[in-house]
């Protein structure tokens, strides 16, 4: 909230200094890429259900900024995302798209986003088209990182050669990024272990499902699964089961891991794979043992609703493309950065009570017209 504090005439005589808060936080000096600080903020334009409300980046958008002037008329970025066919980075692409219409409209600027994303999580790929889009001189790049080990060098190269590098939804905090956005995820594994003791009590066995063991975002939600399950003596945590991010591979996975381990009773899944298709859960769910998952999708939501899968925990996945052209933007035509490197969106919680409204706003984050939304 912005606080005003008036000030009397006699006031304004006296030798001491008053104290003002302004629109934005006073900057500070960034904290090292290991160990960002996190701001969190509120979103663009993305409104979905009262109690879930995610993040708009107060720190990289001015309250001067129509006193601004751009350093140029036209600005291109570079927006690579994990893979093309997961929803989620189909909502990122339709926020940077978007940023790109309204923050150029408001800013008398023409912005133009070149989407790079390969069809299926390749980070080799990712790196190619990171040196890709360097060398035909784009203004800035966010990047999902796939696998760190891999694209931080080629980030690195990116910036040392004058372009400024954003994460969104997975990071690489070793490397030279300007900033990283999304939500932090060790707090969402913590969260998604309160729900999964909520649903299944403080005694069980429980499998954690967490895709690609190289991502530093879904190693970061594991280690708060952990954190969160180990306050509880009666859970055993089974083993943490990593696989090819599909929907085939990861359903296999849950099927031979609870087959082979039916003292399992509970799941918790750091991504949504295994519920992006039907009948995933059979053998599972309906046999009695609780789930629970991140991301806050359509088809999880689905699941949600048929009371298969008891809780999901997701983010502003429109902000992950909406958010970092912003910063890019910011700081290409302006010099500036974000107060702090981690900008961080709100956790959203969404489970049978309010799934219905929730939904909604996936007509907006997927761009459906009015007929589509039929």
């Amino acid at each position: 909230m912005h606080f005003k504090h008036t000030i009397g005439m006699a006031a304004a005589l006296l030798l001491s200094v008053g104290m003002f808060t302004g629109c934005e936080k006073k900057s500070e000096a960034p904290a090292p890429a290991s160990a960002p600080k996190a701001v969190e903020t509120k979103p663009a334009e993305t409104k979905p259900a009262a109690a879930t409300e995610a993040p708009k980046a107060a720190d990289a958008k001015p309250a001067a900024a129509s006193d601004r002037k751009p350093s140029k008329k036209k600005f291109v970025f570079g927006v690579i995302a994990k893979s093309e066919n997961n929803p989620v980075f189909q909502a990122a692409k339709t926020g940077a798209f978007d940023a790109a219409k309204e923050l150029g409209a408001e800013q008398g600027v023409e912005i133009e986003i070149n989407w790079r994303t390969p069809p299926t999580e390749d980070a080799q790929k990712q790196a190619q088209a990171i040196a890709d889009l360097v060398n035909v001189g784009v203004d800035g790049i966010a990047v999902s990182v796939t696998d760190a080990n891999v694209l931080t060098s080629a980030i690195n190269a990116a910036v040392d050669k004058g372009v400024a590098v954003v994460t969104f939804d997975s990071d690489a905090p070793a490397s030279k990024r300007m900033a990283t956005y999304g939500m932090d995820d060790a707090d969402a594994g913590k969260l998604l272990a309160e729900q999964l003791v909520k649903s299944m009590g403080d005694k069980g066995v429980v499998a954690i499902l967490a895709g690609n063991q190289n991502a530093t975002n879904l190693q970061a939600r594991v280690r708060g699964v952990r954190e969160g399950l180990a306050a509880y003596k009666g859970i055993t945590i089974k083993e943490t089961y990593y696989h090819v991010e599909t929907a085939d591979a990861a359903v296999q996975k849950i099927k031979q891991v609870q087959t082979a381990n039916p003292d399992v009773t509970g799941w918790a899944f750091v991504g949504g794979w295994p519920l992006y298709t039907e009948k995933a859960l059979a053998g599972v769910a309906d046999k009695g043992v609780t789930v629970v998952s991140c991301d806050t999708l359509e088809l999880p939501l689905a699941y949600v609703k048929r009371g298969e899968v008891k809780a999901l925990v997701g983010q502003n996945y429109y902000g992950w493309g909406y958010e970092s052209v912003r910063m890019l933007l910011n700081n290409a035509a302006y010099g500036e950065k974000p107060a702090q490197v981690a900008v961080r969106a709100k956790v959203d919680i969404v489970t049978k009570e309010n799934a219905d409204e929730f939904g909604k706003i996936w007509d907006k984050w997927l761009g459906r017209t009015a007929a589509e939304k039929k």
